[in-house]
């Protein structure tokens, strides 16, 4: 187990914090956050689609570069989701962020920033199904190919770089079975070569992995997880150079409408403002409850990150600074009906997909490198803010319940 505290600097963006702090509880409580009308607390949310100008220099200026604070039109800013874009670029320790309709707007739209007919973008063969989708439904039609390796070893991804090569595709760690990919060697390869390196960095959050300092171009997240929460958003978050989000803005964001509405990023300020609170807590429980199931007998194994068996222990402690509270097991029982039993038994986890709230939640899931003749059945858990006594005991209680269904 390493249930170790987040300590992110805020490099670079500090002078902005009117307590002149750079620790992140602290910047997630009033960066970017002037004294608001009437002296509210919180800030008010601007609920406005349209924004008017007596002065029509302003308006000209504001109406040509609408990546600039001045609103004009809320799908293309908005003072709200500029608020949280200016936390977000903080805490990923990046020029300029922005916020979008949901993770998978994010990703399309930073993609899309990135390829051209011909281009060639290199990933993980764990990565989230979604994005794969994307590259095989879509992004092939448009003449963009890819090419999926394990990634665990740079050299896997470095072979598979060809001359057409614009992206580097991350998620480190991986979908489902949380493998790591080595973030400084690939980026210091990718930028001698001109390849933009992009990742996937939901599961970590900037509070456990800061990719832009390992040399990373782009970081995404889903908002809907962590960062948000509470269970009851969708967004997304572009992290990058403020020349990449300006271009963004102007094309991908203004012609696709992927912005995220104002109302969500007032829900997400909210969410934002107890997330180290709240990963201390699932990273403590993730690591307990996933010790307790390493030992049990019908496991065969555990994926997570914050074993101390985990096999690239050496790697994460090198770039993470924690774990969070997602992780999957490999049950010994392989047939539907066990974990149909298991799952059906659970009283604490609910069945239910995405994770990142207060609710701890359990799918039935598939090795995505495992032959699709003969997959490998999985169990993705989400440890929520339960006391992780009562989420051992209620897996110990399923676990007998599936045993004696299906012994």
């Amino acid at each position: 187990m390493d249930p170790r505290v987040p300590e992110p600097s805020c490099n670079g963006h500090s002078a902005e914090h009117p307590a002149g702090s750079g620790e992140v509880e602290t910047l997630l409580q009033h960066l970017g956050e002037e004294e608001h009308p009437l002296g509210a607390l919180v800030p008010p949310l601007f609920q406005s689609a349209i924004y008017t100008y007596r002065d029509l220099d302003l308006f000209e200026a504001a109406n040509e570069a609408p990546y600039r604070e001045d609103p004009v039109y809320s799908p293309w800013g908005n003072p709200t989701v500029s608020l949280v874009e200016r936390k977000m670029a903080a805490l990923d320790g990046t020029e300029a962020a922005k916020l979008t309709g949901d993770g998978m707007a994010a990703i399309g739209t930073a993609l899309l920033a990135s390829l051209e007919r011909g281009s060639h973008v290199v990933t993980v063969d764990s990565t989230y199904s979604t994005t794969l989708r994307l590259l095989r439904e879509t992004l092939e039609r448009y003449g963009v190919r890819f090419t999926c390796v394990d990634g665990r070893d740079p050299e896997t991804i470095f072979d598979a770089v060809t001359a057409d090569t614009s992206v580097i595709y991350l998620e480190s760690p991986s979908s489902l079975l949380f493998r790591l990919q080595d973030l400084r060697a690939i980026a210091a390869f990718a930028k001698q070569r001109g390849i933009t390196t992009m990742i996937d960095n939901t599961y970590s959050t900037p509070l456990f992995q800061r990719p832009a300092e390992l040399g990373v171009d782009i970081v995404l997240q889903s908002t809907s997880k962590y960062l948000g929460g509470h269970s009851d958003l969708n967004g997304g978050a572009i992290c990058t150079t403020k020349e990449r989000i300006e271009r963004m803005a102007h094309g991908e964001v203004k012609l696709f409408g992927t912005i995220m509405a104002p109302f969500v990023a007032w829900l997400l300020l909210r969410g934002l403002r107890t997330l180290p609170l709240r990963l201390r807590h699932v990273q403590e429980s993730a690591n307990l409850v996933a010790s307790w199931l390493e030992q049990r007998p019908e496991v065969e194994v555990v994926h997570h990150v914050g074993l101390a068996s985990y096999p690239q222990r050496e790697l994460f402690l090198s770039q993470m600074r924690g774990s969070t509270g997602l992780f999957t097991f490999v049950p010994k029982n392989q047939d539907r009906e066990w974990t149909k039993a298991f799952l059906e038994a659970l009283r604490v986890f609910r069945i239910g997909v995405s994770w990142g709230g207060p609710f701890s939640l359990a799918i039935p899931v598939t090795d995505p490198t495992s032959p699709a003749e003969s997959p490998v059945r999985m169990i993705r858990l989400y440890c929520g803010l339960e006391h992780p006594k009562d989420l051992v005991a209620d897996l110990d209680q399923a676990l007998e319940a599936a045993h004696r269904k299906c012994p």
